[in-house]
Protein backbone atom coordinates (compact mmCIF):
# COMPACT_ATOMS: atom_id res chain seq x y z
CA UNK A 1 0.00 0.00 0.00
CA UNK A 2 1.30 3.29 -1.04
CA UNK A 3 1.88 5.99 1.81
CA UNK A 4 0.40 9.49 1.50
CA UNK A 5 0.46 12.48 3.24
CA UNK A 6 -3.10 13.48 4.95
CA UNK A 7 -4.47 16.91 4.09
CA UNK A 8 -2.44 20.21 5.38
CA UNK A 9 -3.51 24.12 5.62
CA UNK A 10 0.88 24.56 4.55
CA UNK A 11 2.99 25.96 5.87
CA UNK A 12 2.27 29.36 8.78
CA UNK A 13 4.40 31.83 7.77
CA UNK A 14 5.17 35.34 9.76
CA UNK A 15 3.03 36.62 7.15
CA UNK A 16 0.07 34.63 8.62
CA UNK A 17 1.16 35.53 12.24
CA UNK A 18 1.01 39.62 11.04
CA UNK A 19 -2.59 39.53 9.89
CA UNK A 20 -3.67 37.22 12.56
CA UNK A 21 -2.59 39.72 14.68
CA UNK A 22 -2.84 42.79 13.13
CA UNK A 23 0.42 44.02 12.99
CA UNK A 24 3.24 44.22 10.46
CA UNK A 25 5.94 41.23 9.75
CA UNK A 26 8.44 43.39 11.08
CA UNK A 27 6.60 43.71 14.49
CA UNK A 28 6.05 39.80 14.45
CA UNK A 29 9.72 39.67 13.79
CA UNK A 30 10.85 41.80 16.58
CA UNK A 31 8.65 39.93 18.83
CA UNK A 32 9.34 36.86 18.38
CA UNK A 33 13.21 37.22 17.95
CA UNK A 34 13.14 39.30 21.26
CA UNK A 35 14.92 42.00 19.24
CA UNK A 36 15.62 44.23 22.40
CA UNK A 37 16.05 47.54 20.20
CA UNK A 38 12.64 47.63 19.18
CA UNK A 39 9.51 49.41 21.19
CA UNK A 40 6.72 46.92 21.26
CA UNK A 41 4.02 47.69 23.67
CA UNK A 42 3.07 44.34 26.07
CA UNK A 43 -0.26 44.84 24.66
CA UNK A 44 1.07 43.50 21.30
CA UNK A 45 3.76 41.71 22.32
CA UNK A 46 0.83 39.55 23.74
CA UNK A 47 -1.44 39.37 21.19
CA UNK A 48 1.71 38.67 18.48
CA UNK A 49 2.67 35.66 20.76
CA UNK A 50 -1.05 34.58 20.93
CA UNK A 51 -1.56 34.68 16.96
CA UNK A 52 1.95 32.55 16.98
CA UNK A 53 0.52 29.92 19.37
CA UNK A 54 -2.65 29.49 17.95
CA UNK A 55 -1.99 29.14 14.24
CA UNK A 56 1.49 27.01 15.31
CA UNK A 57 4.13 28.74 13.72
CA UNK A 58 7.70 27.93 14.77
CA UNK A 59 10.25 30.55 12.97
CA UNK A 60 12.54 29.80 10.44
CA UNK A 61 16.09 29.66 12.06
CA UNK A 62 17.58 29.52 8.54
CA UNK A 63 16.11 32.58 7.36
CA UNK A 64 16.76 34.05 10.72
CA UNK A 65 20.49 33.27 10.90
CA UNK A 66 20.46 34.78 7.24
CA UNK A 67 19.75 38.23 8.71
CA UNK A 68 21.72 38.03 11.90
CA UNK A 69 24.81 36.33 9.78
CA UNK A 70 24.90 33.42 12.04
CA UNK A 71 22.69 31.04 13.74
CA UNK A 72 21.92 30.61 17.87
CA UNK A 73 24.18 27.32 17.39
CA UNK A 74 26.27 26.43 19.88
CA UNK A 75 28.47 23.95 18.03
CA UNK A 76 29.94 21.07 20.44
CA UNK A 77 32.84 19.00 18.74
CA UNK A 78 31.90 15.19 19.03
CA UNK A 79 35.12 14.43 20.63
CA UNK A 80 33.87 15.78 24.26
CA UNK A 81 30.95 13.49 23.92
CA UNK A 82 33.26 10.38 23.52
CA UNK A 83 35.25 11.30 26.39
CA UNK A 84 33.63 9.44 29.22
CA UNK A 85 30.44 9.65 31.99
CA UNK A 86 32.26 12.66 33.27
CA UNK A 87 31.62 14.96 29.98
CA UNK A 88 28.47 13.60 29.27
CA UNK A 89 27.16 14.78 32.21
CA UNK A 90 28.86 18.24 31.77
CA UNK A 91 27.18 18.17 28.07
CA UNK A 92 23.66 17.50 29.49
CA UNK A 93 23.80 20.54 32.17
CA UNK A 94 25.06 22.86 29.36
CA UNK A 95 22.41 21.76 26.69
CA UNK A 96 20.17 22.95 29.81
CA UNK A 97 22.10 26.06 31.07
CA UNK A 98 22.17 27.10 27.27
CA UNK A 99 19.09 26.92 26.01
CA UNK A 100 17.65 28.68 28.61
CA UNK A 101 19.65 31.46 27.74
CA UNK A 102 18.15 31.16 23.65
CA UNK A 103 20.83 28.70 22.27
CA UNK A 104 20.74 25.44 20.80
CA UNK A 105 23.73 23.09 21.19
CA UNK A 106 24.30 21.12 18.34
CA UNK A 107 26.96 17.85 18.43
CA UNK A 108 29.17 18.17 15.67
CA UNK A 109 30.45 14.96 14.16
CA UNK A 110 34.06 16.25 12.82
CA UNK A 111 37.13 14.63 14.53
CA UNK A 112 39.86 16.00 12.47
CA UNK A 113 43.09 16.22 14.37
CA UNK A 114 44.21 19.65 12.05
CA UNK A 115 42.49 22.68 14.01
CA UNK A 116 42.25 24.50 10.85
CA UNK A 117 40.09 21.55 8.79
CA UNK A 118 37.72 21.25 12.04
CA UNK A 119 37.04 24.95 12.21
CA UNK A 120 36.48 25.15 8.40
CA UNK A 121 33.68 21.97 9.40
CA UNK A 122 32.13 24.17 12.13
CA UNK A 123 32.04 27.44 10.08
CA UNK A 124 29.66 26.07 8.05
CA UNK A 125 27.12 25.65 10.66
CA UNK A 126 27.59 29.77 11.04
CA UNK A 127 27.68 28.99 14.53
CA UNK A 128 27.11 31.70 17.67
CA UNK A 129 29.64 29.98 19.86
CA UNK A 130 31.98 26.68 19.30
CA UNK A 131 32.90 24.82 22.68
CA UNK A 132 36.10 23.00 21.69
CA UNK A 133 36.49 21.13 24.92
CA UNK A 134 39.11 18.28 23.66
CA UNK A 135 42.56 19.73 23.93
CA UNK A 136 43.47 19.50 20.53
CA UNK A 137 45.66 22.95 20.84
CA UNK A 138 43.14 25.59 18.29
CA UNK A 139 45.49 27.98 16.20
CA UNK A 140 45.22 31.64 15.90
CA UNK A 141 44.47 30.53 11.62
CA UNK A 142 41.33 28.12 13.12
CA UNK A 143 40.17 31.10 15.19
CA UNK A 144 40.32 33.25 12.55
CA UNK A 145 38.22 31.12 10.72
CA UNK A 146 35.63 30.34 13.07
CA UNK A 147 36.00 34.82 13.26
CA UNK A 148 34.84 35.25 9.54
CA UNK A 149 31.96 32.65 10.02
CA UNK A 150 30.62 35.13 12.37
CA UNK A 151 31.40 33.26 15.40
CA UNK A 152 31.82 35.83 18.31
CA UNK A 153 32.36 32.94 20.85
CA UNK A 154 34.97 30.17 21.12
CA UNK A 155 35.71 28.19 24.40
CA UNK A 156 38.61 25.77 24.99
CA UNK A 157 40.71 23.99 27.21
CA UNK A 158 44.16 24.66 26.99
CA UNK A 159 46.94 24.50 29.25
CA UNK A 160 48.23 28.19 28.41
CA UNK A 161 45.78 31.13 27.59
CA UNK A 162 44.83 30.82 24.21
CA UNK A 163 44.81 34.18 22.35
CA UNK A 164 41.39 35.41 21.18
CA UNK A 165 39.70 32.35 22.93
CA UNK A 166 38.20 32.16 26.28
CA UNK A 167 40.29 29.54 27.42
CA UNK A 168 39.38 27.14 30.51
CA UNK A 169 43.00 26.31 31.97
CA UNK A 170 43.76 22.82 32.57
CA UNK A 171 46.54 20.92 31.69
CA UNK A 172 45.49 16.93 31.01
CA UNK A 173 48.98 15.88 31.86
CA UNK A 174 48.61 17.03 35.24
CA UNK A 175 45.72 14.18 35.65
CA UNK A 176 48.49 11.15 34.63
CA UNK A 177 51.84 13.26 36.81
CA UNK A 178 49.03 12.85 40.20
CA UNK A 179 48.23 9.03 38.97
CA UNK A 180 51.81 8.57 38.79
CA UNK A 181 53.45 10.56 42.07
CA UNK A 182 50.71 7.94 44.01
CA UNK A 183 51.53 4.89 42.37
CA UNK A 184 55.59 5.66 43.16
CA UNK A 185 54.99 6.95 46.72
CA UNK A 186 53.21 3.31 46.88
CA UNK A 187 56.38 1.42 45.63
CA UNK A 188 55.07 0.76 42.25
CA UNK A 189 57.84 1.33 39.67
CA UNK A 190 56.63 -0.89 36.63
CA UNK A 191 53.67 1.17 35.52
CA UNK A 192 51.32 0.32 32.69
CA UNK A 193 49.41 2.89 31.19
CA UNK A 194 45.85 1.97 29.45
CA UNK A 195 44.90 3.82 26.27
CA UNK A 196 41.87 3.64 25.09
CA UNK A 197 42.12 2.64 21.35
CA UNK A 198 38.49 4.76 20.79
CA UNK A 199 38.18 7.73 17.90
CA UNK A 200 38.29 11.07 19.34
CA UNK A 201 39.95 10.23 22.85
CA UNK A 202 43.42 10.52 22.04
CA UNK A 203 43.90 14.33 22.45
CA UNK A 204 42.98 13.21 26.33
CA UNK A 205 45.20 10.01 26.43
CA UNK A 206 48.03 11.21 24.95
CA UNK A 207 48.71 13.98 27.42
CA UNK A 208 47.98 11.98 30.39
CA UNK A 209 50.59 9.15 28.84
CA UNK A 210 53.05 12.12 29.21
CA UNK A 211 52.19 13.18 32.44
CA UNK A 212 52.53 9.62 33.72
CA UNK A 213 56.14 8.92 32.08
CA UNK A 214 57.52 12.64 33.14
CA UNK A 215 56.98 11.38 36.78
CA UNK A 216 58.40 8.02 36.24
CA UNK A 217 61.42 9.56 34.24
CA UNK A 218 62.02 11.52 37.67
CA UNK A 219 62.14 8.30 39.75
CA UNK A 220 63.54 6.19 37.20
CA UNK A 221 60.10 3.82 37.17
CA UNK A 222 59.31 1.96 33.69
CA UNK A 223 55.92 3.14 32.05
CA UNK A 224 53.83 0.73 29.24
CA UNK A 225 51.07 2.06 26.94
CA UNK A 226 48.81 -0.34 26.87
CA UNK A 227 46.03 -0.21 23.67
CA UNK A 228 42.72 -1.20 25.17
CA UNK A 229 39.04 -0.82 23.14
CA UNK A 230 36.42 -0.74 25.14
CA UNK A 231 35.00 -3.78 26.03
CA UNK A 232 34.86 -7.16 28.13
CA UNK A 233 37.03 -9.29 25.67
CA UNK A 234 39.56 -6.77 24.88
CA UNK A 235 40.50 -6.15 29.17
CA UNK A 236 40.41 -9.73 29.59
CA UNK A 237 43.09 -10.16 26.98
CA UNK A 238 44.88 -6.58 28.36
CA UNK A 239 44.75 -8.34 32.33
CA UNK A 240 46.94 -11.23 30.73
CA UNK A 241 49.40 -8.76 28.97
CA UNK A 242 49.34 -6.77 32.44
CA UNK A 243 50.76 -10.44 34.28
CA UNK A 244 52.97 -11.31 31.63
CA UNK A 245 54.40 -8.07 31.82
CA UNK A 246 55.32 -8.31 35.06
CA UNK A 247 53.63 -4.54 35.97
CA UNK A 248 52.93 -3.66 39.04
CA UNK A 249 50.14 -0.73 38.72
CA UNK A 250 48.09 0.36 35.77
CA UNK A 251 47.01 4.04 35.36
CA UNK A 252 43.39 3.12 33.72
CA UNK A 253 42.89 6.49 31.70
CA UNK A 254 39.65 6.87 33.65
CA UNK A 255 37.30 5.51 36.23
CA UNK A 256 35.46 3.40 33.41
CA UNK A 257 38.35 1.71 31.59
CA UNK A 258 39.81 1.19 35.25
CA UNK A 259 37.17 -0.49 36.53
CA UNK A 260 36.76 -2.98 33.79
CA UNK A 261 40.38 -3.52 33.81
CA UNK A 262 39.95 -4.33 37.36
CA UNK A 263 37.24 -6.73 36.96
CA UNK A 264 39.29 -8.50 34.32
CA UNK A 265 42.39 -8.85 36.76
CA UNK A 266 40.37 -10.18 39.38
CA UNK A 267 38.56 -12.57 37.06
CA UNK A 268 42.27 -14.02 36.14
CA UNK A 269 43.02 -14.21 39.74
CA UNK A 270 45.06 -11.08 40.22
CA UNK A 271 44.95 -9.49 43.18
CA UNK A 272 44.43 -5.67 43.17
CA UNK A 273 46.09 -4.12 44.25
CA UNK A 274 48.55 -6.84 46.11
CA UNK A 275 49.95 -7.57 42.65
CA UNK A 276 49.39 -4.74 40.49
CA UNK A 277 47.68 -0.79 41.87
CA UNK A 278 44.97 0.60 39.73
CA UNK A 279 44.36 4.02 39.74
CA UNK A 280 41.30 5.91 37.44
CA UNK A 281 40.12 9.42 36.73
CA UNK A 282 36.72 11.23 36.94
CA UNK A 283 36.16 10.29 40.05
CA UNK A 284 32.50 8.62 39.06
CA UNK A 285 29.96 7.45 41.52
CA UNK A 286 31.04 4.32 39.64
CA UNK A 287 34.94 4.28 41.40
CA UNK A 288 33.07 3.70 45.01
CA UNK A 289 30.79 0.99 43.83
CA UNK A 290 33.11 -1.43 41.86
CA UNK A 291 35.00 -3.41 44.43
CA UNK A 292 37.97 -2.61 45.45
CA UNK A 293 36.71 0.73 45.23
CA UNK A 294 38.80 2.49 42.88
CA UNK A 295 41.73 5.16 43.73
CA UNK A 296 40.74 8.23 41.43
CA UNK A 297 42.08 11.62 39.98
CA UNK A 298 39.28 13.86 40.97
CA UNK A 299 38.60 16.16 37.73
CA UNK A 300 35.98 19.16 38.25
CA UNK A 301 35.15 21.40 35.63
CA UNK A 302 33.57 24.95 36.43
CA UNK A 303 29.45 25.06 36.62
CA UNK A 304 27.61 24.60 33.59
CA UNK A 305 25.53 28.31 34.14
CA UNK A 306 28.84 29.51 35.02
CA UNK A 307 30.34 28.66 31.65
CA UNK A 308 27.31 29.42 29.75
CA UNK A 309 27.10 33.12 31.01
CA UNK A 310 30.86 33.53 30.10
CA UNK A 311 29.83 32.13 26.71
CA UNK A 312 26.98 34.38 26.40
CA UNK A 313 28.40 37.52 27.17
CA UNK A 314 30.82 36.76 24.81
CA UNK A 315 28.11 36.35 22.00
CA UNK A 316 26.45 39.90 23.10
CA UNK A 317 28.99 41.87 23.97
CA UNK A 318 32.06 40.54 23.11
CA UNK A 319 33.75 40.18 26.74
CA UNK A 320 33.51 37.36 29.54
CA UNK A 321 34.73 37.28 32.84
CA UNK A 322 38.25 34.85 33.29
CA UNK A 323 36.81 31.64 34.02
CA UNK A 324 38.00 29.32 37.28
CA UNK A 325 40.16 27.31 36.03
CA UNK A 326 40.32 23.17 36.41
CA UNK A 327 41.02 21.34 39.28
CA UNK A 328 42.58 17.87 40.04
CA UNK A 329 43.14 16.18 43.31
CA UNK A 330 43.71 12.22 43.75
CA UNK A 331 41.30 10.44 46.04
CA UNK A 332 42.94 7.53 47.43
CA UNK A 333 40.53 4.76 47.87
CA UNK A 334 41.11 0.36 47.86
CA UNK A 335 42.59 0.01 44.75
CA UNK A 336 46.13 0.91 45.23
Amino acid sequence: MAFSKGPHAGQITSTDVARAAGVSRATVSFVLNGTPTARISEETRTRVLAAADELGYVPHAAARSLRAGRTDLIVLPAAVSAAGRLFSDWVDEMETALGERGYTVVLHGNRSPDPVTAARAWAQLRPAAVLAMAPTGLTAEAVQVLAQAGTTAVLTIAPEPVPGVLTLLGDQTDIGRIAAEHLIARGRRRIGVLMPTERGLSAFAEPRLAGVRQVAAEHGAAVTPLPMPYGGDAAAALAVLCRELGLDAVFGYNDEYAALLCAALSDHGVDVPGRIAVVGADDLLLAQIVRPQLTSVRYRLPGADVIAEAVAGLINHGTAEPLPPLWFELVPRQSS
